[in-house]
């Protein structure tokens, strides 16, 4: 078991609604971001001078760029509907982790500032001045919100935390209170074209890597190209794919899905992430800049399609607002989505049966599913509603013989995040993310002992990461969280060898 410097919870077999403790998590906060990190993305290096004034006027700029910000600051009757619906309230306490509780921190000052109300009689309707301790309890509290709008499915009014979360982000950045983490990754993306700051030498000496890795497993030469012009499909994933474990696995399925359907492919030394950190900052410039890198990839590559790796932001940025962040996509091929998953590429290729599995190559595991929040209450997969639920678990059993999904209220919509998401995946925040995991560890727990389940498939790369560092803290074993693809990758019959031309075949549907 993983040591800890704070208390972990006890796993139970159902995850219970806690004593309220306040303050809990007032002393949690991530590390503010330096000058050089807020610069590039267009934001103050450091707190201004009239920042009170600043983040007011941005308020209201916000206020009436997004209607439905308002819609939700009104909205609210306090019905206490949302108030145990919170992973990290479930797992620290903190009744300023109630979704209620942390949408009132933005509430009060709108009150006081916006409202006839609030400026007349502000302790009447629980307005409040925007003060430096309220800003202090902003930057803690909005960020201990992974932006996984579970509660907003629980909520009779469909109140969105995660968009007062990012309106709240947006405002402190532009005030010069930014977050390190997530600031410092978006500024690696301009310079270099991904999160982790991989720059083209290195990803091509991994893909390269990755080809003589699977022809001396499979005997058979499947391609990992990068760059290469006239491709059918560019392919988009999180550089996390590139190197940490799940997550190549998961790469290395991709590549095998492409060989089988016989089509093109290719990555982007340019647009080597499909991770979209602007949207956890409520930043729709910074969404619009890192996405414009995959419009630019595609037209430099020429391709006639976009298919997405397995990251679950990636997913609701490039589902949601992909076309409005960096279309039109006019140049792309008619006859496919824009964007395609992954999931629903294989998928379709399953149901022409057009891919072969010999499922015993898994039957040393015993799977479950969690669903990735920005997958499951943000996006949509196939051609029906819920696709996002049913196609994943359609792959794992083709490939598997053994699957079991978890308890139904912590499954599909009402899933609980993993408690990393939202830009809150740094150490800085370790206490938070060990304790905003437990309901979802219930979950697996009780699946483990039930139906003797050995690993967890997740198609998010900030879930297979936030889970290999918090799984040990709960006396369960890192490598229990496992890429869908690797499933795949696992179970796929490759045929041919290293004389097949992949150009010539047709395209897969």
């Amino acid at each position: 078991m993983a040591k800890a410097t704070f208390d972990v919870p006890e796993l139970t077999p159902y995850t219970e609604v806690p004593a309220v403790t306040p303050g809990a998590m007032a002393h949690s906060a991530p590390f503010v971001s330096k000058a050089e990190f807020q610069g590039p993305l267009g934001f103050p290096g450091e707190l201004v001078e009239d920042w009170q004034t600043r983040a007011i006027d941005k308020m209201g700029e916000l206020l009436g760029k997004y209607r439905s910000l308002r819609v939700y600051l009104d909205s609210c009757v306090k019905c206490g509907a949302c108030t145990d619906k919170c992973h990290y309230f479930l797992g620290t306490q903190d009744p300023k982790n109630m979704p209620v509780g942390r949408q009132d921190l933005m509430r009060k000052v709108y009150r006081r500032y916006f409202t006839l109300g609030g400026r007349l009689f502000p302790k009447l309707v629980g307005a409040e001045d925007f003060t430096k301790e309220v800003l202090d309890d902003w930057y803690s509290y909005f960020h201990q919100c992974s932006q996984c709008r579970r509660c907003s499915v629980f909520c009779p009014y469909g109140i969105d935390t995660a968009e007062i979360s990012m309106a709240a982000r947006e405002i402190m950045d532009s005030i010069g209170v930014g977050q390190k983490y997530c600031n410092e990754i978006i500024g690696k993306v301009y310079k270099i074209g991904n999160n982790l700051g991989l720059p083209g030498p290195a990803l091509v000496d991994t893909l390269e890597g990755l080809e003589e890795d699977v022809f001396d497993e499979t005997g058979v030469k499947v391609r990992y190209p990068i760059d290469e012009e006239g491709a059918e499909i560019l392919l988009v994933t999180p550089s996390a794919d590139f190197f940490a474990e799940p997550h190549v696995d998961g790469l290395i399925g991709y590549g095998k899905v492409f060989h089988a359907a016989g089509v093109s492919w290719t990555l982007s030394s340019h647009a080597s992430e499909a991770a979209n950190f602007g949207m956890f900052i409520g930043s729709y410039d910074n969404m619009r800049r890192v996405a414009q890198r995959i419009r630019e990839a595609a037209i430099a590559l020429k391709v006639k399609r976009i298919v997405f790796g397995e990251c679950g932001h990636a997913w609701r940025v490039a589902y949601s607002f992909l076309n409005t962040l960096a279309g039109p996509w006019d140049f792309l091929d008619p006859r496919y989505p824009v964007p395609q998953h992954i999931c629903e590429f294989t998928h379709d290729l399953i149901e022409q049966g057009r891919l072969t599995f010999d499922k015993s190559e898994n039957d040393d595991k015993v799977i479950t599913f969690h669903d990735s929040c920005n997958v499951a209450r943000a996006s949509r997969m196939g051609e029906v509603p819920g696709g996002q639920f049913e196609i994943p678990r359609a792959i794992i059993r083709a490939t598997c013989n053994h699957f079991y999904d978890m308890d139904e209220d912590t499954i599909r919509d009402r899933t609980f995040c993993c408690g990393g998401g939202g830009g809150l995946l740094t150490d800085d925040l370790i206490e938070l993310r060990v304790k905003g995991a437990k309901p979802r560890l219930d979950a697996l727990n009780n699946v483990m002992q039930e139906k003797g389940v050995t690993h967890m498939a997740a198609i998010c790369a900030i879930c297979k990461s936030q889970f290999t560092k918090v799984l040990p803290y709960y006396g369960m074993e890192m490598d229990q969280i496992v890429s869908l693809h690797q499933l795949v990758s696992n179970a796929i019959v490759l045929e041919g060898g290293e004389d097949d031309d992949e150009e010539d075949a047709p395209a897969a549907a």
